[in-house]
């Protein structure tokens, strides 16, 4: 197959998730070469925060904050600007690419943006690293406060197709999704848009999202390898094909649809590509240090070492 074609039809990119392992060094060769041209041989970190954890009013069947999740983590509104300032102070000293910043829930007041828009403004002060901030979804009025104050990227994933979308989630709907991306991008921030896979999907749900991600055309692509969190609905679901094999491949599916994109490899990197991650880089140049929202990840030293390890070179970004 060539791997080189400017525009993969839905069954070519099908026949990538089947394709047979003996053939995947092929892939991530082809990948790798979209990869460095693209972006060369240096992998982002991210740093992400968890500033305001559960008391969420939607039903994510993944979701550890979900309203009917009972799931054992710890919740709290907005952190105290401390914490944010201290995982600042982490980005600077470590040159990291970017901080994140995650907010439970779907919908704020506006006396709740502008305490965060207050925060954002005097982390900027502090050092310019660019914010992505995960908080649902907003006004026009909330969306441009934001923007003022220097948020520079919204994260808002899909999480699967529209087909399975109502599988997982009843309490707002898929449309309400691409609708707030639309809105944030016509108001000029950049987008970070991706999904999960092993929610029980198909691979055609994996193949109508990464298409649908592509139209979009986001700045980063984060791509998470669920873990089923006890407590959640989906604390049984049956993730026994989700091998490193498979998991690669979704990532170079990803690297070929929207090959000028970050790719990110997010949550569940650490268990399904452990001892893979040279492989994982042919593909990806994004990834997250120190857990995801209500998970713990790997250390950032130990982060950069996997990253250097493989041969790779971690980069500052605009520190």
């Amino acid at each position: 197959m060539n791997y080189n074609l400017a525009d993969l039809s839905r069954k070519e990119a099908l026949s990538i998730l089947d394709l047979p392992e003996a053939e995947l060094p092929e892939l991530l060769e082809a990948v790798y070469a979209i990869r460095k041209k693209h972006k060369g041989n240096i992998v982002n970190i991210q740093l992400l925060t968890n500033a305001r954890s559960g008391n969420c009013s939607q039903n994510c069947a993944y979701c550890a904050q979900a309203h009917d999740s009972k799931a054992e983590i710890n919740k709290y509104d907005l952190v105290a600007y401390e914490q944010l300032l201290r995982d600042r102070y982490v980005i600077r000293e470590k040159n990291l690419a970017r901080h994140c910043i995650g907010l439970s829930g779907i919908r704020f007041t506006d006396s709740e943006i502008d305490e965060f828009a207050e925060a954002v403004k005097k982390l900027k002060k502090e050092a310019p690293t660019p914010i992505c901030c995960s908080i649902g979804f907003l006004t026009p009025r909330q969306a441009r406060e934001l923007r003022e104050a220097g948020v520079d990227r919204i994260n808002h994933n899909l999480n699967t197709s529209r087909r399975f979308y109502p599988r997982i989630c009843t309490t707002h709907s898929y449309q309400e999704r691409l609708d707030n991306i639309k809105m944030l991008q016509n108001m000029g921030f950049e987008i970070c848009c991706g999904g999960i896979v092993g929610l029980g999907e198909e691979k055609t749900d994996v193949v109508d999202l990464l298409f649908d991600v592509r139209e979009i055309r986001p700045q980063s692509v984060p791509i998470n390898f669920y873990l089923p969190i006890p407590g959640t609905a989906l604390a049984k679901i049956d993730i026994s094909h989700l091998s490193a094999e498979y998991c690669l491949k979704v990532l170079c599916l990803a690297r070929l649809l929207i090959p000028e994109a970050d790719i990110r490899c997010a949550a569940g990197r650490e268990v399904y590509l452990k001892g893979k991650e040279k492989w994982m880089f042919y593909a990806v140049d994004s990834i997250f240090a120190s857990g995801y929202l209500t998970a713990g990840g790997q250390s950032i030293d130990d982060t950069i070492k996997v990253i250097t390890d493989a041969g790779f070179q971690y980069r500052i970004e605009n520190a």
